[in-house]
């Protein structure tokens, strides 16, 4: 028998799912409502009368892969997507970030992706200060697991997200991560054993953030030291 945990072991209170743009229609349109609720409704960051069927979509979307996080009660409370890019397409970040640190090499295009609208329904955001992916900004002790313990704040969400993005990334041969982040949330990805490089200063891309970059070889190496279970449970059902 395998000593491998189950998904809902992992994440025991949400079910995260690839979201087929064909055959998902409807619940992309809710993510997509959800979208718009976040970034024009709370955030302001977009201009709401932009969108008068409450649906925020970009030109982007198209060569996205969608990603779900439903509750208990089967309602869509999280969304990420990774946008991919030919050789002649720009990732979302790019629109907003030009500079970048000192030696840094970037990678292809066609093995890199970018992680990008990464939000939690906003009761799923409880406390003051909480960032779009529920990451509450603190300042935590070296070592601490209250990130991983406390279940107010979504360490299952992120991991079932980044599961799904992780799988359709090895089979569709994507080996680079972009994602622009707040600091809370690098660090969080980082107690949980996710290595993101920061390659930009910090830039104003739908708030104060820095563009990171991850090798999910390099990824898989650091969790095969640190949590070899955790990267076993990724790796569950890839063919």
């Amino acid at each position: 028998m395998s000593n491998q945990l189950a998904p809902s072991e992992w994440t025991p209170h949400f079910t995260c799912q690839y979201i087929d743009m064909e055959r998902q229609y409807e619940m992309l349109r809710i993510a997509y409502a959800l979208r718009h609720q976040v970034y024009c409704v709370e955030c302001n960051f977009l201009p709401a009368e932009d969108y008068p069927d409450e649906l925020e979509r970009d030109q982007f979307d198209a060569r996205s892969a969608h990603f779900g996080a439903r509750n208990l009660l089967k309602e869509l409370v999280g969304y990420v997507r990774l946008v991919t890019a030919r050789e002649d397409d720009i990732f979302p970040f790019e629109q907003y970030c030009q500079e970048f640190l000192p030696h840094i090499e970037r990678p292809s295009r066609h093995e890199s992706a970018e992680i990008s609208r990464l939000i939690v329904r906003h009761d799923y955001r409880r406390r003051r200060g909480d960032t779009l992916s529920g990451v509450t900004i603190q300042v935590l002790e070296p070592g601490s697991q209250e990130i991983v313990n406390d279940r107010r704040k979504p360490p299952e969400m992120l991991l079932g997200l980044y599961r799904q993005m992780y799988m359709f990334s090895i089979r569709s041969g994507i080996r680079y991560w972009y994602a622009a982040m707040e600091k809370p949330l690098a660090r969080a990805l980082s107690q949980l054993g996710f290595q993101f490089t920061r390659i930009s200063p910090e830039i104003d891309y739908y708030g104060a953030v820095a563009c990171y970059l991850a090798d999910l070889r390099q990824l898989e190496a650091h969790l095969q030291h640190r949590n070899p279970e955790l990267l076993s449970w990724f790796r569950q059902e890839i063919s």
